[in-house]
């Protein structure tokens, strides 16, 4: 059982990694890529489930966001639920995940986005930060794409050609879940199963 102390070194450190989600939406949304840069380890990774994002190192990753940003107008990150999990024998590292939204102007359009990292945390001598974040999309469509994108699997607009949504239709969880109801997902519609 962990003492006082190991407890409260673990609220602690969970703090600080809220503080540091906070703090990366925060910085982009604002373009501050210096303050950003702080936020991760040296030889961090920063990647898209979609594969587009895929920088491997400090340096690469401001260098990702650049190009980002080269076609990205104002935008608000909002983070929503955020779960760390510490393993019981390593206290330098953390694994987690944060779900989101986030409305931007890209294509000289508004576009609204439901998404979730996957994220490796890392605590250095300057507190923690981010050895590994990955992005997926729920949705990355249009405004007026909006209503009812739901039913449709080609839920990430955010390119010149649609492309399939990183969750849930993708996770095994979702994927045994219907297996196991003898579920049938439909590609344009809802999920539909046998009468009980």
């Amino acid at each position: 059982m962990p003492t006082f102390e190991e407890r409260i070194a673990r609220l602690e450190a969970e703090s600080q990694i809220r503080q540091l989600v906070a703090r990366y939406s925060f910085m982009i949304d604002d373009r501050d890529l210096d303050a950003l840069r702080g936020l991760f380890v040296e030889d961090a990774i920063l990647t898209s489930r979609d594969g587009v994002m895929n920088a491997s190192g400090i340096d690469a990753i401001i260098a990702q966001y650049h190009g980002r940003f080269d076609v990205l107008g104002p935008g608000q990150h909002v983070m929503h639920d955020v779960q760390i999990d510490f393993s019981d024998d390593c206290t330098d590292e953390a694994t987690g995940r944060v779900s989101g939204h986030a409305e931007l102007w890209r294509a000289d359009q508004m576009m609204v986005a439901a998404l979730r990292y996957d994220d490796t945390y890392r605590s250095t001598t300057d507190g923690w930060k981010f050895a590994r974040r990955t992005i997926g999309f729920l949705y990355y469509v249009p405004v007026a794409d909006y209503p009812g994108i739901l039913s449709n699997p080609l839920r990430n607009r955010a390119y010149t050609t649609a492309r399939p949504a990183d969750f849930p239709e993708a996770l095994p969880s979702w994927k045994n879940y219907h297996k196991k109801r003898n579920c049938a997902v439909e590609t344009t519609s809802s999920v539909h199963r046998k009468p009980s």
